[in-house]
């Protein structure tokens, strides 16, 4: 199968040097000759480390060169026989970009794409074919990550959506099948692992860097919230939490945090910018943390107890099975365990008599307890 992917971005470059690595040949389409040229360049680059790492050979490197296809044209997608379009986060965008690709691919072609919290039905109502469209989200970088959230929309055709899950297990991927709902899975259960850090550092609590040593040395996570907001980008990350608290109809669970606002109109945006949470700039001062075991026990304690009501939310409105939600969470964002089974551990009774109590302190409905919690404390 032909493999077309559109959007020479990091993630379209990623997807389209990952289909080559699986043997097949691909179609790279960017309206941009300059972000092409830098696509190709910086696959080179990786290659190289690849083969210097004995990961690959030389022939290898070259096959996998030789196999994608660079062009400026959508006609160039005719023989492909799934298109993945990795462009920007606009669904006004999208529609334009679906339109004209119905236009020169054939009827049976699956059109993908790989949106982090778009809706997958609003993309394919533009088409007069909606039947092949779904989402397949990866994570970056792509050829690395091993999970891909494939969501079918209320129009998608179940063949269609069989031979998408055939095509990444293939490719190696741990695939989730979810449901159209904003965020899907991994951000969605994710989004209190910055929100409620966040909420903790409004309320004077504790500062960015004690937050982060807390969720790192007592919770185990790989990176705290706000070294990962810096690292993802906070413009993009304010951009997703903006996103998802709307599509959910302003539910308080997911409410953008004036913080991270501030700093996204500031330009601090992180890493790329060389400010964020924390200053990146040459000889720039890292903060100490502040390391007080029983204040960092209870950040982690009320970030984890929000994180887990989340996936059992995801659970309960039938986004997913719970081995789903937990393979999406440690596959995907690399929690050092999936959430379902850590509250388990912990104990369901624990983690619901954490969340009342917040919900008693504040009154806030972004603290209730989740229907299935409750369930299972009672069972």
């Amino acid at each position: 199968m032909v493999i077309g992917v559109l959007g020479a971005g990091t993630m379209g470059a990623g997807i389209a040097q990952l289909a080559a690595q699986n043997g097949h040949k691909v179609i790279l389409v960017d309206k941009q000759e300059v972000q092409l040229k830098k696509a190709k360049d910086q696959l080179a680059l990786i290659l190289l480390k690849l083969i210097d790492k004995h990961k690959i050979t030389s022939e290898k490197a070259n096959e996998i060169q030789s196999a994608i296809t660079y062009s400026t044209e959508l006609s160039a997608f005719s023989s492909c026989g799934i298109i993945i379009e990795a462009i920007l986060e606009q669904l006004d965008v999208k529609h334009s970009a679906f339109e004209q690709l119905e236009k020169v691919v054939s009827k049976e072609c699956i059109l993908a794409s790989n949106t982090s919290s778009l809706s997958i039905a609003s993309i394919g109502g533009a088409l007069q074919k909606a039947d092949r469209v779904l989402g397949i989200h990866f994570f970056n970088p792509a050829p690395l990550m091993p999970l891909v959230e494939v969501i079918p929309a209320v129009q998608t055709n179940v063949s269609f959506l069989e031979q998408a899950v055939s095509l990444m297990k293939s490719w190696d991927k741990t695939v989730v099948v979810c449901k159209d709902t904003p965020g899907f899975i991994v951000n969605r259960v994710a989004r209190p692992f910055y929100g409620e850090a966040l909420r903790i550092y409004e309320e004077g609590i504790a500062d960015f860097a004690t937050i982060d040593w807390a969720m790192t040395e007592i919770g185990g996570f790989k990176m705290g919230p706000f070294t990962l907001m810096d690292y993802i980008g906070n413009d993009v990350n304010y951009a997703v939490t903006t996103s998802i608290f709307e599509a959910f109809y302003y539910d308080p669970r997911f409410k953008p945090s004036f913080t991270q606002k501030r700093h996204s109109e500031a330009g601090f945006f992180g890493r790329k910018s060389g400010r964020g949470y924390f200053d990146y700039s040459e000889g720039a001062i890292i903060p100490t943390p502040v390391k007080d075991y029983e204040l960092g026990q209870q950040i982690v304690d009320r970030i984890l107890a929000m994180l887990i009501n989340e996936a059992y939310d995801a659970v309960f409105m039938q986004v997913a099975t719970a081995e789903a939600v937990d393979l999406a969470m440690t596959k995907g964002v690399n929690y050092p365990k999936g959430l379902i089974q850590w509250s388990k551990e912990i104990g369901t009774k624990e983690i619901l008599s954490r969340l009342e109590k917040l919900f008693a302190d504040y009154g806030e409905d972004r603290y209730r307890p989740n229907p299935l919690l409750r369930k299972e404390v009672l069972h």
